[in-house]
């Protein structure tokens, strides 16, 4: 079936620059100027610990003394695919290692009522086609997708070496030994020649630092830790019945809230949810796969639709011609720009003349957006706090069928928080929302990860050094340093997966696989080579990191512009060595050229088989 444009309003029928106006003032009034120190880290809370498994009971087991070739930090997606690729390239003295109680990374924490992928399975979960596995749905079942990450753990022998339910206290690199001294929070010592920083984007949960928190005498927790004992139901069967007589409270209506609250409503005796920023929440058509269209498909079909996919919701062009394959929220304004464009013959423009029709098209999508909200909610005043004032990328779009529908439930009401930037402060019998206090019965956190926070509390343990006794967080202070975003200067043999300064794409799982591809040649040619180690020269570092630079998107304009989020560091500027004004960009410094310019240029390097810009050293006599 052919995707159509999405009816959107005529530009002519909405005034972009009274619009402009209204984002802003609506930005302006969501600003607080503690940035991240809104959020309190987990350890700091006395009353409820995140360290805790409600999943799985933590085995004893003796401490582990050993020397490894490789340790992998993490167990999901980029953990298991660094791992996958470790395997291929021949190196097989490796262990993953995990807070978690097996694999899965943030599926296997996230187990809420309702959590799904919200973009399209067939691009992010990876691997389909080497594993022969196809999706139940568009926006898969978070149970599945763990089974799944499971599946491929099992598949390449992961299991055999990982260390689960295991927290990593301190890193050191010992320039005797060219090793990494690793010790955790269960007694191991680890001393592994390289280890690769696997830890993942959403990874640590976020609890809003509210005053009062900690004399709340009922029940709390975290969407991240969800507690069905306390609810009810499981994650395959999220009937909430435990709920029927409890008044409950949920922060936050950001992606994990949508798709919980609809459950909390249906079941919950009172339903309040505190908002201080909504979400553009669209409709979501989930089918099952059609096993027709599954068969039907080419070798080489998730490549090509991850490309796809790229183009629209990355890129923001599709080639002339070219089909929208994913035909959602994701691409909507690609695909309707590129509609109105084929209509018109391709004429030609500017990229400055195509960027200012993007942005007539986000404005006309978003405003489709917000007359959604009043179709569908029927009080005016919860509708009007429901709409999104804000440009489409200013925080991550969502789509649901049941959350805007649930406003309509007698047993739920919106309190709009945004007046006093969050709640106002916690008590022994509830909270207090615009000089109101409400009695509840349990507090439930739906507040997200680190995500922009300082590196520390992103990977949570306090020391990573390097040669010297130098740390990664000193080192990184004022911006990433690295070589492709793979490698730093004066921390030899240590990986980093994630979004640091290289390429980009719009499938964050593909991402991760192709820098476990990197990361494993790398490792198997010093091995094949017999050097102890081997790190970026001083020379090479700069460079790239000039080049990065140089060439890089510039975004500062939207953030400043966007509602605060993790897209912005919550809002909080940060000003360089030279006086000027940024924000905390949670996509890093990426390749300005594009991810495919990016991946021919690591392409070519490893072709060129020299390890160019590497110092390699020899094992000590």
């Amino acid at each position: 079936m052919k995707c159509e444009p999405t009816n959107v309003p005529q530009l002519e029928e909405i005034d972009i620059p009274a619009l402009k106006v209204k984002y802003r003032q609506e930005r302006d009034r969501r600003v607080r100027q503690e940035g991240q120190k809104q959020y309190a880290r987990p350890a700091e809370d006395v009353t409820h610990s995140y360290a805790a498994d409600p999943h799985m009971p933590v085995v004893p087991r003796d401490p582990v003394n050993k020397e490894i070739d490789v340790v992998v930090l993490g167990g999901g997606w980029s953990g298991i695919l660094a791992g996958v690729h470790l395997k291929k390239a021949g190196v097989s003295s490796f262990c993953n290692i995990d807070h978690a109680g097996d694999f899965g990374g943030v599926w296997y924490w996230n187990r809420y009522p309702g959590v799904q992928c919200d973009n399209d399975a067939y691009c992010y979960l990876p691997l389909l086609e080497e594993m022969g596995y196809m999706p139940s749905k568009k926006f898969e079942d978070g149970f599945n997708i763990r089974a799944y990450a499971q599946s491929i753990a099992k598949r390449f022998g992961l299991y055999d070496n990982a260390l689960f339910h295991t927290t990593i206290t301190a890193m050191r690199w010992d320039d005797a030994i060219k090793r990494w001294c690793i010790s955790t929070d269960r007694g191991d010592t680890i001393r592994a020649r390289f280890v690769v920083m696997a830890n993942g984007l959403l990874n640590i949960p976020k609890l809003p630092a509210i005053p009062g928190i900690n004399e709340f005498k009922g029940k709390m927790f975290h969407t991240a830790r969800w507690d069905y004992e306390y609810t009810g139901g499981t994650q395959e069967n999220p009937d909430l019945s435990k709920l029927a007589n409890k008044r409950v409270a949920i922060i936050g209506t950001g992606a994990t809230a949508i798709q919980a609250i609809p459950y909390l409503g249906k079941h919950a005796k009172q339903l309040y949810v505190l908002q201080r920023t909504p979400s553009s929440v669209d409709q979501r058509s989930n089918p099952p796969t059609d096993p027709e269209w599954a068969k039907s498909l080419e070798p080489g079909w998730q490549k090509a639709r991850q490309d796809n996919f790229h183009r629209a919701a990355m890129e923001g062009m599709l080639k002339p011609g070219e089909a929208d394959l994913i035909c959602d929220f994701w691409t909507e304004i690609t695909r309707n720009l590129m509609a109105e464009l084929d209509a018109q013959g391709w004429p030609e423009f500017t990229m400055e003349e195509f960027m200012a029709r993007r942005e007539e098209m986000d404005f006309r999508v978003m405003e489709r957006m917000r007359r959604r909200v009043d179709a569908v909610v029927e009080d005016k005043a919860t509708a009007e706090a429901l709409k999104p004032w804000y440009r489409f990328p200013c925080k991550r779009p969502l789509s649901n069928d049941d959350y805007f529908p649930t406003f309509n439930r007698p047993n739920v009401e919106l309190v709009d928080v945004s007046a006093t930037q969050g709640v106002e402060c916690m008590t022994e019998k509830g909270f207090i929302a615009n000089g109101v206090e409400y009695e509840i019965d349990c507090m439930i956190f739906a507040s997200g990860y680190e995500v922009t926070s300082d590196l520390d509390r992103r990977w949570g343990f306090d020391v990573v050094e390097g040669r010297n006794g130098l740390s990664i967080y000193d080192y990184w202070g004022d911006g990433y340093k690295t070589l492709h975003g793979t490698m730093s200067h004066g921390f030899p043999n240590q990986f980093f997966v994630g979004m640091y300064q290289g390429g980009l794409n719009a499938s964050i799982p593909e991402l991760f696989n192709r820098q476990g591809h990197h990361i494993a040649y790398i490792i198997s040619e010093v091995l094949k080579r017999g050097f102890a180690a081997v790190e970026p020269s001083k020379e090479a570092q700069d460079e790239w990191v000039k080049h990065i630079r140089e060439t890089a998107f510039d975004v500062s304009e939207l953030q400043r512009e966007c509602t605060p989020s993790y897209l912005n560091n919550e809002g909080e500027k940060q000003v360089d060595k030279d006086g000027n004004e940024k924000y905390r960009w949670y996509l890093g410094e990426s390749y300005g050229p594009g991810w495919t310019a990016f991946e021919q240029l690591v392409q070519d390097w490893r072709d060129k088989g020299d390890l160019a810009g590497m110092q390699l050293e020899k094992a000590p006599e």
